[in-house]
Order: C-alpha cells, then structure tokens, then sequence
C-alpha cells in the first residue's frame, strides 16, 4: 500500500460569500490510499477560520506519513496512522474517508453498510446562496429550482433583510439562515422576529464561538431554532452548548472522521437536539463521504459540490432534492475527468 496526494483548485459557479470572507475557489487537498488495484479516495478543505490551510497540510505530508507493514483491517491502518497527522482534522478527515473507500472495496460493502448506518431516510439537502452582488439573486434562485430548501447566508451589516426580501419575490420556498457569526445581540433578536415570519425553519450560528452565553439568552427568546456550526467542532463540544442551541451542524472537516460524526449523531440525539449534516465547499469525495451519515439526520446541508464547476469525481446524487448515495463498493466514486492525472 502507498499514500499518494496533490493540490486540487476548485472553481466556484458564482463567488462564495459568507459573513466574513468571498472566495471565487478554494485550494483543496486529495489523497489516495493505493492497494493494488483498489484506490481510496479522501479529500481535505481545511478552513482558515479553524487555523488550518493547504500549506500545513502538504507540510505534514511531505514529512512521508509512515503505513503499517501490513493492514489487514481497516481500524488497525487508521490508528497507525492518525498519531502523525498533528491534529489537523481536515486532513484526519481525508485520510479517514480514504481508509473506509478503501476497506469497503477490499470487503465489497459500501461505507454505510459497514458501519451500520440506515439509508432508508434521506434528506433532502438544501442549496446555498452566498452573499454576493444582489443583482445576481434571480439568477442564483434559478439555478436553485431542482432543489427544495434554500440555505441564505447572512451577517451583512444593513443588506440582510433585503436579501430575503429579494430571494421572496422569487419563490416561497422554506429558508434555513446561515449568519456564520455576523450579528450582534440586537441584530440577532431583531432578525429572528423579523425571519419568523417568512418561512424561515432555523437559524445557524449567528454569534462568534466564544460568546456563547448571547446565544443561551437569545435561545431563550428567539421564535426560530438556533443551530451551532463554529460551536459543534465535535462530540465534546456538544455537552457543553446543549443548553444554548436546539441543534447541532456536523462536518468531517471538523470533526476528523465518519465515526466521529456518527459519535456526534448518537450524543446529539441523547440530549435531544436536532442534527444537520453540513459541509464545506467540497468535490463528490468529501461530499459523499459525509453522507454515508445523512440517513440517521434531520437535516442535510451536502450542497459544496454542486457550487462548484470542475468536480473530477462522481459519487452523491440528488433526486427530486433528496441524497441518493452511489452503487458501488466503499464511497462508491468514479473518476470523471483525469485531466489533473488524479487517481
């Protein structure tokens, strides 16, 4: 078995903006388990906002991450290797979602049947509209007809109401909120009302991290469910904002593992709260590997390839708004353009 990787860049349809930052690509980050004929594929999109990037991660691979003599299970091959991945969780992430294609082409099960997890409940997952110029907001409506919840991202000072009133006069379809962070105690309070009444289901993390008790208060009087993202890196998280937000949004970027978004899932339902299913802006790799978990949550957000325009890689589908996992072995991916000489 050899460990391969490259730099993969990403191009978006339209600039993707959130409250603090407007990208036009992202630089992400492939590898390759290579076993024989077998190839397991993972993906890396680390966030500046959780203090990683490309350059770190490549850091540590070029370091030449060291494989066991021998793997003969999938779990044996992921402890060797997650001690020298200097707690980066975008790349555990990708090295993770790689050991389980792997291990499920070598036993010929796909991943969510390895790991037991029901299907027979797929979400529909939402379509992101980014903060951007106003004028493209019909167009961005248009291109989002196939699916049936919009996510709006917001935290633009003096432009967020005008936003949903724009996207309203386009279509009535239920909204979820994103404010990544971008509001302040009286904006928050003001737009939940305001939202309410506007078929809006939630709101998503709409203070920084570390003021924490502003999203105990404003849970407490706000009409609309508060969800975390920034606050819910991973299982250990949860216990400790369970009294603050309704529910939670898991990531594999954030949280390093397909097991440990599962831990996420079950801790979440035993303090009854909600679950969504998020993503960064990903490929089909790291999209589908995510949403090996979708059966068993409320709520999908699993949109990241489909803002993009050169994804190399099939996997997820949607139909009619709903998740539809591939056929196949492991994440079931195919590779779709070799153009990069992937693999």
């Amino acid at each position: 078995m050899e460990l391969n990787y490259t730099i993969y860049r990403i191009n978006m349809k339209h600039s993707f903006g959130i409250s603090r930052s407007t990208h036009d690509w992202y630089d992400i980050v492939f590898v390759f388990l290579k076993d024989g004929d077998i190839i397991g594929r993972g993906e890396a999109a680390p966030s500046k906002r959780y203090n990683e990037s490309v350059e770190r991660i490549i850091s540590i691979l070029q370091k030449d991450i060291a494989l066991p003599p021998k793997s003969s299970n999938r779990e044996e091959l992921w402890k060797f290797i997650l001690p020298q991945l200097a707690g980066v969780r975008a790349l555990e992430a990708a090295i993770n979602m790689a050991t389980w294609d792997w291990w499920g082409q070598r036993c010929d099960y796909p991943v969510h049947e390895l790991m037991d997890m029901d299907i027979t409940k797929m979400p529909k997952t939402s379509f992101t509209i980014a903060i951007g110029n106003l004028d493209e907001l019909p167009e961005k409506v248009s291109e989002a007809g196939p699916y049936h919840i919009l996510k709006v991202k917001l935290g633009t000072p003096g432009q967020d109401k005008e936003i949903i009133r724009q996207i309203r006069k386009d279509t009535d379809k239920l909204i979820r909120v994103d404010a990544n962070e971008g509001w302040d105690p009286d904006m928050a309070l003001e737009m939940c009302t305001w939202l309410a009444d506007r078929n809006v289901e939630f709101v998503e993390q709409p203070f920084p991290a570390d003021q924490l008790g502003h999203t105990a208060e404003l849970k407490q009087r706000s009409p609309l469910p508060l969800y975390a993202d920034e606050n819910s890196l991973n299982s250990v998280d949860i216990p400790l904002i369970a009294h603050a937000f309704d529910g939670i949004n898991i990531k594999l970027m954030k949280c390093g593992s397909i097991e440990e978004g599962k831990r996420m899932i079950d801790l979440a339902r035993k303090l009854d709260m909600k679950i969504m299913l998020g993503c960064m802006v990903e490929s089909s790799v790291g999209i589908t590997a995510a949403a090996q978990l979708a059966g068993e949550v409320d709520a999908a957000d699993l949109d990241g390839n489909l803002l993009i325009d050169n994804d190399p890689y099939a996997g997820i589908g949607v139909e009619d708004g709903r998740l539809v996992l591939p056929k196949g072995h492991g994440l079931g991916l195919s590779l779709i353009s070799d153009k990069e000489n992937l693999l």
